[in-house]
């Protein structure tokens, strides 16, 4: 099978300049490069740049993804945002890291399947994600556990090593984290387990009203600071302050009842339970539309078998018709004939087209292609 790489990078908070891209192309002459972007993908050769280094340099998401089954999503936001030590605490495993670099922090998530990928390609995925990080920055951290799930579930942890605290809203995934989780093939069981310990998104969402009287509360000289940020094009504004509410709200409010948090090894295990009760509730679904489509088959077959009852005759004539004419074609009509009146003939006793049947093999024995027809047909 041929070798295919997919990589793509995007700039969100702010464009490449003339000079950046120039310096990008000197690495690929056939790349697709924009103010925002860097495309390019690969059925031979290796890509010459440094993911990492890029990164850190020009953009903020990179997706890649190989034919053998490796899926790569790096996201880069401003540690304003998202603070390293709050990272690190889902990022344990060998398959999602986080490092700060020049007020940033970088998270890189990998999954690898064994198996191979097949053959996909990687248009459209990134744009499907991109969402995701500004969830992030938002102070949803959904992305983060996710991610150390998927460590989980590839055995990076010890059986007794206790999961991070749970955000809300995994019973409830947004299109961009459900992109994330077929992307990173995350296991659906296991986050199905894992939502059953997370609070209902709503919850974790300020309301306008509250937006509202938080900001009336704001000193004016902040509240100039904010308005000039936003004109001067903050893109990190809205993040940021959305994550300022959230941190003050969780501070002054009654906490709600937390839940256990769980280890790695009960997670795992009552994720198999959950598969194997969804395995069992998919086959018995499977057995009651496989009755009902048998039913409606034999009921439909009965009603064309009434529709030929009587004409018994001119079948047997145009059946000796068909495998007079020595044609492969025909002698397969022939044959649907022949199961025809078989199962009419069954509605009495049969023994007219068993002899019937007799002879025409015997008058035609000759004839190995039919003979070999009406055996597979089991006539």
């Amino acid at each position: 099978m041929s070798e295919y790489q997919y990589y793509e990078f995007q700039a969100i908070d702010r464009l490449l300049t003339s000079k950046e891209m120039s310096q990008l192309r000197s690495y690929s002459t056939r790349a697709r490069i924009t103010p925002t972007s860097f495309v390019n993908d690969y059925s031979w050769g290796d890509f010459k740049g440094h993911e990492d280094a890029w990164m850190e340099k020009y953009f903020d998401a990179f997706l890649y993804l190989a034919n053998w089954g490796t899926h790569v999503v790096k996201l880069r936001l401003s540690a304003r945002l998202l603070d390293i030590k709050t990272a690190r605490a889902y990022c344990g495993g060998q398959c999602v890291s986080a490092r700060e670099k020049s007020g940033n922090v970088i998270l890189t998530f990998v999954s690898e399947d064994e198996e191979g990928g097949g053959w996909e390609e990687g248009d459209g995925y990134l744009s499907s994600l991109m969402s995701v990080r500004a969830e992030l920055s938002r102070g949803d951290l959904r992305a983060l556990y996710l991610g150390w799930l998927l460590c989980a579930q590839n055995g990076d942890f010890e059986d007794d090593d206790i999961e991070p605290s749970v955000p809300a809203g995994l019973d409830r995934l947004s299109a961009s984290l459900e992109s994330f989780v077929g992307f990173l093939r995350i296991d659906p069981d296991l986050i199905r387990v894992a939502a059953s310990a997370s609070a209902p998104l709503a919850d974790a969402e300020p309301k306008v009203e509250e937006i509202r009287a938080w900001l009336a509360n704001l000193p004016a000289m902040e509240k100039d600071d904010l308005l000039a940020r936003i004109i001067a094009g903050d893109a990190a504004l809205a993040g940021e302050v959305a994550r300022r509410m959230r941190q003050e709200r969780a501070s002054r409010d009654v906490p709600a009842p937390s839940f256990k948090r769980r280890s790695v090894a009960e997670l795992l295990a009552a994720a198999e339970r959950v598969a194997d009760e969804r395995r069992r509730v998919e086959s018995e679904t499977r057995a009651k539309k496989k009755v009902e489509r048998e039913r409606k088959a034999a009921a439909a077959r009965a009603k064309y078998l009434d529709e030929l009852a009587g004409t018994e005759a001119s079948l047997w004539r145009r059946v000796d018709e068909l495998v007079a004419t020595k044609l492969p074609k025909r002698y397969d009509e022939a044959v649907v004939i022949l199961s025809d009146l078989r199962d009419l003939s069954a509605r009495e006793d049969g023994s007219d087209f068993r002899r019937r049947l007799e002879v025409l093999r015997a008058d035609h024995g000759k004839k190995r292609t039919l003979i070999d027809r009406l055996q597979k047909a089991r006539l």
